[in-house]
């Protein structure tokens, strides 16, 4: 059976990409997953969760509060062990790290 490329195999993983589809980018009514806010997402045998994410713009008005908000909301993921959340803006977030999803609802496809 084949699975699309952006569905994990993992069923954890999936929770935590869930997690990560319920947080919301306060400017852009699109959930940071699909925003491609999220540059990689590691995931260890342990369950510890890393992610290294991005925000739309340096001046991001949750530039402070995000990381926490992204940490908080994986560690409610029922097996998790510890979350590490790293921001970075390198590369520069940019509109083709949108999904098709993301295009569809802001009209871009």
């Amino acid at each position: 059976m084949e699975t699309p490329e952006n569905i994990p195999y993992d069923p954890f993983e999936h929770s935590v990409i869930d997690a990560l589809r319920r947080i919301f980018d306060p400017e852009i009514p699109i959930n940071i997953y699909d925003l491609g806010l999220i540059y990689n997402l590691k995931i260890d045998i342990d369950r510890n969760v890393e992610i290294l994410m991005t925000l739309t713009t340096p001046n991001c008005p949750v530039a402070e509060d995000m990381p926490g908000m992204v940490q908080d909301e994986v560690s409610r993921v029922e097996g998790v062990g510890k979350v590490k959340i790293e921001l970075t803006f390198e590369p520069p977030w940019d509109i083709a790290n949108l999904s098709d999803d993301a295009k569809v609802e802001l009209g871009l496809i």
